[in-house]
């Protein structure tokens, strides 16, 4: 996993233009490898779990280790692309530094951002949290009002159901009424309550990483005609080492299925290590033969098969679906040309419009033939 961090925060600014060297805005050179991957910026008060959420979600760290984690006093920048799907650079700001001092350039900062994550402790006394999110999204905003704003209220798994509702209903209210009084009433904040202890953390951020897929209602509509077409009841397209979904089918979420695909990956990938490995370590958990099937005791059949070498497509079916595998097989293979045909280099749109049309036409012939060639 690729990732470094800036040099340490000093007492006063070493100016480089209006950059501040401390935090190694200079070596963001155009011409870099990274420089126009979009960003994640993840944002809040000192203490909040910024931290904590990047590890846990991109670095598989387990949350009780997150514990031990010092506060954040630099500004941390994740390029998470060479292990995950998600083409994106993560940057952890620390809480207590005010990045609008004038010294800084918020060109700089907000300019190729694609989503700011401000999150919000509700644990906390979260007036001040409330009054930096202003300053922070508004100023955004200023600069580059295509982001999108995302709001994490976190650690929410110490608070009672009523509490969390309520919380959630307080500071969406008090947000929102800020921005109306600053005539700010075209940005749009979205709400997550998340907590790392559960999969909510999860699911937050592949509703934000979905929103910066250009190809996601051709990856929804390609599930769509795959399930309907199977006989499959729910069907996710997983980023493997992160968990993040990047696409699902237009069927409802639900909660407990996606928990049970996110469970299934863990234990796919675990027993891979312990016995899909060499002698001496060597191989891939992951490859293009990896394929699981979990049968549970309620007739319900999860289904995991290699998409890329990021993707896994995960499937909850039933047991009298499963009977027909070989046109389930089939139509995978179908799928995955397909998937493969969206996110090549180069795809014009309208060969990405076609994709869906050559998928349908394949799929109907296997389902009116009966049987996988």
């Amino acid at each position: 996993m690729s990732s470094y961090e800036e040099p340490a925060l000093t007492g006063s600014y070493d100016v480089v233009g209006s950059f501040p060297k401390s935090f190694g805005y200079e070596v963001e050179e155009e011409s870099s490898p990274s420089a126009d991957k979009p960003r994640i910026l993840l944002m809040g008060l000192r203490r909040s779990g910024k931290s904590s959420i990047q590890k846990v979600v991109f670095h598989k760290m387990s949350p009780n280790e997150t514990l031990f984690l010092e506060s954040t006093n630099k500004i941390y920048k994740d390029d998470i692309s060479s292990t995950s799907f998600v083409n994106f650079q993560i940057w952890d700001f620390p809480g207590q530094v005010d990045f609008f001092d004038p010294t800084f350039d918020s060109e700089m900062i907000f300019k190729g951002t694609g989503a700011l994550i401000f999150v919000i402790d509700a644990q906390d006394d979260y007036v001040e949290a409330l009054g930096r999110l202003h300053l922070t999204v508004s100023r955004a905003f200023k600069v580059n009002p295509d982001i999108n704003f995302e709001v994490f209220i976190h650690k929410v798994d110490g608070l009672s159901d009523d509490h969390k509702i309520e919380t959630q209903r307080d500071i969406h209210q008090r947000a929102n009424d800020d921005l109306a009084d600053a005539n700010l009433e075209k940005l749009h904040l979205s709400f997550y309550l998340t907590s790392i202890y559960d999969h909510s953390i999860f699911e937050a951020f592949s509703k934000v990483v979905q929103k910066l897929i250009p190809q996601l209602p051709t990856l929804e509509n390609l599930l769509n005609i795959f399930i309907s077409h199977s006989g499959i009841e729910k069907a996710f397209l997983f980023d493997v080492v992160s968990k993040i979904y990047i696409a699902t089918d237009s069927s409802p979420v639900d909660m407990q299925s996606y928990e049970l695909c996110c469970d299934m990956i863990d234990v796919v990938i675990d027993v891979s290590c312990i016995y899909g490995l060499m002698g001496d370590g060597s191989g891939c958990a992951y490859d293009k033969e990896s394929l699981a099937i979990i049968k549970l005791n309620n007739t319900t059949v999860l289904y995991l098969k290699e998409v890329t070498k990021f993707l896994a497509l995960v499937c909850i079916l039933r047991e009298e679906s499963f009977e027909r595998k070989g046109l389930i097989e089939y139509n995978f293979h179908c799928f995955r040309k397909a998937i493969h045909e969206v996110f090549e280099v180069g795809t014009s749109p309208q060969d990405v419009s076609s994709t869906s049309n050559n998928l349908s036409t394949g799929l109907k012939y296997a389902a009116l033939n009966g049987n996988a060639v």
